[in-house]
């Protein structure tokens, strides 16, 4: 698995079966994920019922941050793309009402196309 990793809907996959080791606990009864990407330390998981945002903090990793957002609650999301001199593209999602939104950096290695994707599969249904 490299810096990005994407998965696709077959649950059987041994990427999608680590991913259900790894944050099964997360799980509410009868949500299953769906697909997942790694992004640095970080991860996004997408399941039938929500996104989960698994933030990874500090030096030594051990302290994770888990963001729950059901995909009724996202109103908008956006790509910003690098340029010459800023090759970081940038993932935003807003909640509700919220006017500050959710801020994910991808290095130009990185297709956040992919995510986004993903994304308004879930949230344009």
């Amino acid at each position: 698995m490299g810096i990005f990793s994407g998965v696709d809907k077959n649950t059987g996959s041994a990427e999608t079966k680590k991913f259900h080791n790894t944050y099964g606990p997360l799980l509410a009864d009868g949500e299953i994920i769906e697909v997942g990407f790694v992004v640095f330390r970080d991860t996004f998981l997408f399941t039938n019922k929500r996104l989960i945002l698994v933030d990874v903090q500090g030096i030594s990793g051990r302290q994770l941050e888990y963001l729950s957002i059901p995909y009724s609650k996202i109103t908008k999301f956006g790509v910003r793309t690098g340029g010459a001199f800023e090759p970081e593209a940038e993932l935003r999602i807003w909640i509700g009402s919220d006017s500050i939104p959710i801020e994910k950096k991808f290095t130009k290695e990185v297709n956040v196309y992919e995510v986004q994707k993903v994304l308004a599969s879930r949230v344009l249904k």
